[in-house]
């Protein structure tokens, strides 16, 4: 069924007793041509693209719980491509682009809300940083814009701009960036896939990758042996423990990121806002309460919940940029298990072992990155090349010295 007007008053007209599931609920096939391990965002999105793109139809994606129960229904739904190198920009632009496009491509809302995204800068050293950020920008064709002091307090009059420590100076404006509605993000990829003949196949863990000669053949899973031609990894988080089934180490730690939501309020905060004295983000939902988070608990876990001396960390944060916010009940927080590579930037790879693709090390940047990284990662399946926009994110730059250090932290996963 396709959604649309006349759809949504036929229905009504029958009681909302015919729409039919949004997708199926299929048994696992003994074989597929392509397995993709993570019923999230990104191995969602992967399917969709091999079977829209590159016309592959006997494709599984294999979830352990239910669709979009990881990390893309577990953040601050927050999409830009405001990067600097060369090796990040180009990516994040070509997914900004594909957002831009999605909701008409998937048919289906995925509240995407382009408010423009702010970062504040609090010295002249921070200044120059985003003006050469800018200028990278610009570089790639992506607009950006520094805001002053005065134009910032006429947009957010509401920031703490006469801190002792840290005084607003102004900010760089992507007004391209914004929000999504995360779950939206995983619901039309599922069942735009689903109306391609993927199958989903949910509560259907991984135990084990079968090899012969070296070559991947399949997979073990809590449903029984399922072969494969072809097996990509999106697990995010739990990346390396599937890794390890096939002696895969790899270069990215586990660590949880922390996220929270206020009481609803009337409209107050127009924008995303990032925070240049720490590391705090903040935007409004469409329901009212604010929506924010900050650094990874640093340490690594599996766990969906973090501590609370991060909670204390971040408020503090938030309320040093904006006083009002103490004012305000926070509901709820929940956790998100993020694969933060060496460098802090992704990887889109093949593996040294045959047949097994590899996505995983988004950090921070998961969410904004979905239909991008779907889009190169069944490139990479299919073609068995890597997509122009990706080729900074082989494996092998670890190996070659070529890492992409956005944040210029080293080589530490906790500090990017």
């Amino acid at each position: 069924m396709r959604y649309s007007a006349f759809s949504i008053v036929k229905n009504a007209l029958s009681g909302n007793l015919n729409w039919k599931p949004a997708w199926r609920q299929p048994e696992p096939k003994p074989f597929y041509d392509v397995i993709i391990v993570g019923g999230g965002g990104h191995g969602l999105a992967t399917a969709y693209y091999l079977a829209r793109e590159f016309g592959l139809k006997n494709i599984a994606v294999l979830e352990k719980g239910y669709l979009g129960s990881g990390n893309v229904g577990r953040n601050t739904t927050i999409v830009r491509s405001n990067y600097m190198l060369s090796g990040n920009e180009p990516f994040y632009e070509f997914s900004m682009k594909l957002w831009e496009g999605m909701e008409r491509d998937l048919n289906y809302n995925a509240m995407l809300s382009q408010r423009g995204v702010i970062n504040l800068y609090h010295n002249d050293g921070q200044r120059d940083a985003y003006v050469r950020r800018g200028n990278a920008m610009w570089m790639e064709g992506v607009p950006a814009e520094l805001l002053d002091r005065a134009a910032l307090q006429k947009m957010l009059p509401f920031l703490n701009f006469d801190h002792a420590r840290f005084p607003i100076m102004g900010g760089l404006l992507q007004k391209r960036g914004g929000t999504a509605r995360h779950d939206a993000v995983a619901w039309g990829y599922a069942r735009a896939a689903d109306r391609l003949g993927v199958d989903l196949i949910q509560n259907c863990e991984v135990t084990g990758i079968r090899r012969e000669n070296g070559v991947v053949t399949g997979v073990e899973t809590s449903k029984g042996f399922i072969g494969c031609g072809k097996l990509g990894l999106a697990a995010a988080g739990n990346t390396s423990r599937v890794g390890e089934m096939a002696d895969l180490k790899l270069p990215i730690e586990s660590h949880v990121l922390q996220a929270f939501v206020t009481e609803g309020l009337k409209p107050a905060i127009d924008h995303v806002i990032t925070y240049g004295a720490g590391h705090f983000y903040i935007s409004q939902s469409d329901k009212g309460g604010l929506v924010f988070g900050g650094e990874i608990d640093g340490y690594n876990s599996y766990a969906q919940r973090g501590n609370l001396a991060t909670v204390e960390h971040v408020m503090e944060e938030g309320v040093a940029m904006i006083p009002g916010l103490s004012r305000v009940r926070v509901l709820r927080s929940w956790g998100g298990v993020m694969d933060m590579s060496m460098d802090g930037s992704p990887i889109i790879s093949q593996t040294p072992i045959d047949n097994l693709y590899l996505n995983c090390g988004w950090c921070y940047g998961g969410f904004k990155a979905t239909p991008a990284s779907g889009w190169c990662f069944a490139h990479l399946i299919a073609k068995d090349e890597t997509h122009p926009v990706a080729r900074f994110l082989r494996l092998d730059r670890f190996e070659r010295g070529y890492p992409i250090d956005e944040r210029g932290a080293g080589p530490q996963p906790n500090l990017h």
